[in-house]
């Protein structure tokens, strides 16, 4: 199954059914979906900090915190929306697209343009910030799998690749 539901309201129902508790509902903790709950944030923080230490290493705007905060936000926005809204395909395609939208906002602030020539800044951390995003996306829906790649391909993209980056660089400017 694509999503793996895990309401919040259940934790505090002794009854597995999701919404508000009823009458007479014993609150008890589920401390199963609980701890999978917090395991969903850790991971989704974790993840988020790699990618935000290679930007933090290198002394980008952006970095290892920033990076953190929006995977376990991002996580934290689709398992909320899969509580409230009974989690249709329908409603969690929204809440993913708003916040593939409204982090680029978030990215867009990284950017900057410091010359009157054509020279543009902070490209790289703003699409690390939108990758952290959808890494905390994956991580709220249960994709483990797939947030766990993304991130170690993103890392060796940002890290590993860097020279290259930077060689092409320098031939473009030597080029001009």
């Amino acid at each position: 199954m694509v999503f793996q539901f895990f309401p919040i309201a259940r934790l505090y129902s002794g009854k597995a059914t999701t919404g508000a508790r009823q009458k007479g509902d014993r609150p008890m903790i589920n401390f199963h979906e609980l701890a999978h709950i917090v395991a969903k944030i850790i991971i989704a923080t974790i993840l988020g900090g790699l990618v935000g230490a290679e930007r933090e290493i290198h002394g980008h705007g952006a970095g290892f915190r920033t990076h953190m905060m929006v995977s376990m936000g991002t996580a934290m926005f689709v398992m909320g929306a899969m509580d409230i809204t009974a989690a249709t395909p329908g409603d969690l395609t929204r809440v993913v697209q708003g916040i593939a939208t409204g982090i680029g906002f978030l990215g867009a602030g990284t950017i900057l343009k410091l010359t009157d020539k054509l020279e543009v800044k902070g490209l790289t951390t703003a699409s690390s910030i939108w990758l952290a995003a959808a890494v905390g996306t994956a991580t709220g829906l249960g994709q483990y799998a797939l947030a766990i790649i993304g991130t170690v391909i993103a890392v060796a993209v940002l890290a590993l690749l860097r020279p290259i980056d930077q060689l092409l660089h320098r031939r473009g400017k030597d080029g001009q």
